[in-house]
């Protein structure tokens, strides 16, 4: 008869210390089998095979991988349908149960609610747990049992409730001999997935001290190469402990402090909400607006031809390294939005498809931020003039030359758009939308 075993399922989670679904797995009676499974219904969906992200959750695996074998065992890595890879394991392995970490996401909760189903037409128990955030769900909600909706006073409610308990790690390591011993198995490469491994270096997930302590003076400068901590890409796929992060922006910088909740904050706005990941503005009123939708317009845009520097340094930046600074977000957001009058939308799936933090919940929430529609929105006659943005962050034009050398040439980029008309249009076609 075959052994019992746990299934401990990483999927944006992919750290072997500190991760509460593996604590509870190690911490059960049974040896743990650890698996991952790249998902055919996402991967077949990515036009671009040069993947970064894909390439990221690949050298993750295999930095798990090394620590697993050093302990007699091996990840489980695999490249298909979950529902069918499950199907696979039921008939490997006598299964009790399965662990896993919550993930918020619109396709995340129907797989799991698919998964949970399957398991339990065969008696196995599907658990569960908080991982990649401090506070989840119901967890932050005002007085009166409402979920907030400005991020200020959400926030503060935030910051009242964290103590010790929910910044403490789970000790992972106490229980690593629980691990289900077997002969080290082969991760499948990229190339047989069809991708293609472009091997530049990934940001370090190293926590600087100094970088955190002078985050609230560098964030907004570009030019700087650690103005910012580029830890993104570590919360989102979960290579970094968002609770050993929290623990030191609240011992270094209540700024950078402010940074991790407002992704928990859209994460919240996600749940509640459902309706914002699936491509609804949060304001109705805001689905009126006529936008333009300028194909070619839009083109520019992404490739960074707009005649505009800090926009299209901003893009080039996106489009080589798969990064762009957080002020530059906010400005490419607002031109394409408000200069362009170009559907929020566009510009999210843009990000979607290059960015290697990408984050439904914050790029969807930024988005809306910028367009006006979202939670917390800006007034949507707020419009950044983005000369001003460059006069005031990259004063020197440093970030300017090294994106967009041509820029004082005569064979640089014409602006495809008029600042000051530009503005006026964006205002009376908001204006007509919200009367409606």
């Amino acid at each position: 008869m075959k052994e019992k075993v746990s299934i401990m399922w990483f999927r944006r989670d992919l750290r072997l210390n500190d991760n509460a679904a593996l604590y509870h797995a190690l911490k059960s009676t049974f040896p743990v089998v650890p698996i991952f499974v790249f998902d055919k219904g996402i991967l077949d969906n990515l036009d671009d095979k040069a993947n970064r992200r894909v390439e990221f959750i690949h050298s993750a695996l295999q930095e798990m991988q090394a620590h697993l074998s050093k302990l007699g065992s091996t990840l489980e890595v695999f490249y298909g349908n979950p529902a069918d890879i499950f199907l696979q394991l039921l008939a490997k392995y006598n299964m009790v149960n399965v662990l896993t970490n919550h993930d918020y996401e619109p396709y995340a909760k129907e797989r799991d609610a698919a998964i949970a189903s399957l398991l339990s037409a065969h008696n196995i128990t599907f658990t569960t747990f908080k991982d990649q955030v401090i506070f989840e769900k119901n967890e932050v909600l005002k007085d009166n049992g409402e979920p907030y909706t400005v991020f200020t006073p959400y926030s503060r409610k935030w910051k009242a409730k964290l103590n010790e308990f929910y910044l403490s790690s789970y000790p992972t390591s106490k229980y690593a001999h629980n691990f289900y011993k077997q002969q080290l198995l082969e991760i499948p490469s990229l190339q047989s997935m069809g991708f293609q491994n472009i091997n530049h270096p990934f940001p370090s997930k190293e926590l600087q001290a100094e970088l955190i302590k002078t985050y609230a003076d560098t964030r907004d400068f570009p030019r700087l190469d650690k103005g910012t901590s580029r830890l993104g890409v570590h919360l989102r796929f979960g290579t970094l402990s968002v609770r050993e992060l929290a623990r030191t922006a609240l011992e270094l910088n209540e700024t950078y402090l402010n940074e991790i909740i407002w992704r928990e904050f859209y994460q919240t706005i996600l749940w509640h909400f459902p309706h914002v990941g699936n491509g609804k503005t949060f304001k109705p009123e805001y689905e009126n607006i006529e936008w333009r939708n300028n194909e070619e317009e839009f083109a520019k845009w992404c490739e960074g031809n707009t005649g505009y520097p800090i926009v299209d340094a901003g893009m080039r930046e996106l489009n080589a390294t798969g990064f762009m600074h957080n002020r530059v977000r906010m400005i490419v957001a607002s031109f394409l939005t408000k200069h362009l009058l170009i559907d929020y939308r566009w510009g999210e799936a843009y990000f979607a498809q290059k960015l290697l933090d990408f984050e439904l919940a914050s790029n969807n929430g930024g988005w809306q931020w910028a367009a006006g529609s979202g939670v917390d929105a800006a007034p949507y006659f707020r419009i950044f003039n983005p000369t001003l943005q460059m006069q005031k962050f990259d004063k020197a034009f440093e970030y300017i030359k090294k994106w967009v050398p041509e820029f004082q040439e005569f064979s640089y980029a014409k602006p495809i758009v008029d600042h000051a008309r530009a503005r006026a249009r964006a205002l009376e076609t908001y204006a007509k939308a919200l009367r409606k």
